[in-house]
């Protein structure tokens, strides 16, 4: 499949230079970090949630952090939890299920970013299949989160 057409659309237009890097097909961010041999800090991973009035958004995490849902909510004045994954496939038709890009904006999705892949001097991103990762430097990654929140919402997990 390779990379998801609305999310090269979206880096095209915005000119943010990208480079594809290919793997072994992987159906996990952490698969992916050990098919890709990219430490798993550096993979950023999209989880999506919702809250009781329906409102969605992007969550933006290292592949080997977890969600803190009280830091969350309490951050965003909310109550989110995940969505059901029939609903999120549904959303992200263009890809294949469980790969979802990292971006929001071709989604018309408001989205919080962990703070700790602010610093990181590249980012590795979901492309939209099982087999495709999109690598960008610091200053694409910023411009990528531009519209996000970025706060800290989730804690390391060893695997």
């Amino acid at each position: 499949m390779n990379t998801s057409t609305r999310i090269a659309r979206y880096l095209n237009d915005n000119q943010i230079p990208f480079q594809q890097i290919k793997h072994f097909h992987s159906n996990s961010s952490v698969g992916t970090g050990i098919t890709a041999s990219i430490a798993l800090k550096h993979i950023a991973k999209a989880v999506i949630l919702i809250n009781h009035e329906d409102k969605k958004v992007m969550a933006v995490l290292p592949a080997d952090h977890k969600i803190s849902f009280s830091s969350l909510n309490e951050s965003l004045h909310g109550s989110y939890r995940l969505m059901k994954e029939q609903e999120v496939y549904k959303l992200f038709s263009d890809c294949q299920p469980g790969a979802i890009p990292p971006i929001a904006q071709p989604y018309n999705l408001s989205v919080v970013c962990e703070e700790d892949l602010d610093h990181l001097p590249e980012v590795y991103l979901e492309a939209g299949d099982h087999e495709t990762l999109i690598c960008v430097d610091q200053e694409s990654f910023k411009n990528i989160m531009t519209t996000a929140k970025h706060m800290h919402f989730s804690r390391e997990v060893f695997h």
